[in-house]
């Protein structure tokens, strides 16, 4: 059975939420491999919504076993919080695994994120301020706390006291900030042990063992291909690597496991936070993308950038991540458009390019050329089969699949968890 890769082919926020959920009654494990709380996910089953921010969403599939890979950093409290949000909506969480060497975002990681981001003022990256890329800088620089660190008190002090040594220096004599007190850290982080304890596990062992046992696995990527921290627009990235690699380091599988790369695309594109965005509108076109969209971010709860198709970072996530399929999302969006743009190719400096600029300069630079598509007024929410939707939105449909480089296999016509139409089967 084939071990599966999942993850958004644009900036995020594509819908990955919705294609997992898909597929997560047909696995048997889903794991989210990088990333922290800083990407939401938004899975609608029949009436109800679920917002999930840490977890992976086949925990709201039955049989599923949801895991918390290596690769993801993790805020004890916001994990647990999820935990009970969905223990009191009638979920069962009982079956999530968390890797302990998954590392924890510590206070101070937070902390030191908040004031960062204020200090750089108007050249700020544009974090969520949650504490995500400190932490990843720990793990980098080796002075991280991991999970498995919570059940061993006297390396978990040792490890605060070292990462404090240099924290607190640049909290007081830089940014003025009081110094925060190890032992106020070592207790609060202690407090999580035993909360988290059930869950705790050799993931890599348990998904290699799957996988040996033709397990169907799926790993989730957390944001989208252009905020890769090698691969995106830096430095306008997160601070690990969605991209389809990500997924063998942050769970520890070896890349021949992996049979099949399932890209996730938006029917138009969007945007959260700072760096380049070629497409982006200004006008009344960007506002009722938006607003029908309902472009929103699931944990920061910013408004999303919005813009037209992007074709050309379409074929840099096929050519990236090695992807054999895409999911494209929101098609009932552009619904009610006479036309609908498409961008084929950036003019920079008067030439044509139709490959993603390699020069940082080049891409903040580049105007999108666009070619016009027609677009459809019929509503396709309905639609069961391909062959339902209208013939102009089945051109549209071509025209992407033609364009990125990959077969579009599903596509969302609504947000609910029936509303999509499957062309060939991901399994």
């Amino acid at each position: 059975m084939p071990a599966l890769v999942l993850l958004g082919a644009q900036w995020g926020d594509e819908g990955k939420g919705k294609a997992t959920d898909l597929l997560g009654g047909s696995v048997d494990y889903v794991v989210r491999y990088q990333g922290g709380n800083n990407a939401g996910h938004t899975v609608v089953v029949g009436d109800q919504k679920y917002a999930l921010h840490l977890l992976p969403s086949g925990i709201l599939s039955p049989g599923c076993t949801p895991v918390i890979g290596n690769g993801v950093v993790v805020d004890p409290s916001v994990l647990l919080s999820e935990l009970s949000g969905l223990n009191e909506r009638g979920v069962d969480t009982s079956k999530l695994l968390i890797s302990g060497n998954a590392h924890i975002i510590t206070p101070y990681n937070v902390t030191v994120d908040k004031v960062t981001e204020r200090f750089l003022g108007k050249r700020k990256i544009g974090t969520t301020g949650r504490g995500i890329g400190p932490t990843y800088a720990d793990k980098i620089n080796r002075v991280g706390i991991r999970v498995q660190d919570l059940y061993d008190e006297s390396i978990l002090t040792q490890k605060v006291e070292a990462a404090l040594d240099v924290k607190n220096q640049v909290l007081t004599k830089l940014y003025n900030r009081r110094a925060i007190a190890v032992d106020q850290v070592v207790e609060e982080l202690l407090g999580y042990a035993g909360k988290l304890a059930p869950y705790v596990a050799d993931t890599v062992l348990v998904l290699n063992r799957a996988l040996e046992e033709d397990k169907v696995v799926l790993f989730e990527g957390g944001q989208g291909t252009l905020l890769d921290i090698d691969h995106g627009t830096y430095p306008f990235v997160t601070s690990s690597n969605p991209t389809a690699g990500g997924a063998c380091t942050g769970a520890g599988v070896g890349p021949t496991k992996i049979s099949r790369v399932i890209g996730i695309l938006k029917a138009y594109t969007t945007r959260v936070g700072a760096g380049p965005f070629p497409t982006e509108l200004f006008d009344e076109d960007g506002e009722a993308l938006r607003r029908i969209g309902g472009e929103r971010g699931v944990t920061t709860g910013r408004d999303r950038r919005c813009g037209w198709f992007d074709a050309v970072i379409a074929r840099y996530a096929t050519r990236v991540n090695g992807l054999t399929d895409f999911f494209l999302t929101k098609l009932d969006v552009l619904t009610g458009w006479e036309q609908i743009p498409v961008c084929v190719a950036y003019e920079i400096d008067g030439e044509r390019v139709e490959e993603l600029p390699y020069s940082q300069t080049d891409f903040h630079h580049a105007k999108p050329v666009y070619e016009m598509l027609p677009g459809w007024s019929e509503d396709i929410s309905k639609a069961k089969s391909f062959s339902d939707l209208p013939k102009n939105a089945q051109a549209y449909v071509k025209a992407l699949e033609e364009m990125s480089g990959a077969p579009i296999s599903a596509i969302g016509v609504g947000p609910g968890r029936d509303e999509t139409i499957e062309i060939n089967s991901f399994l």
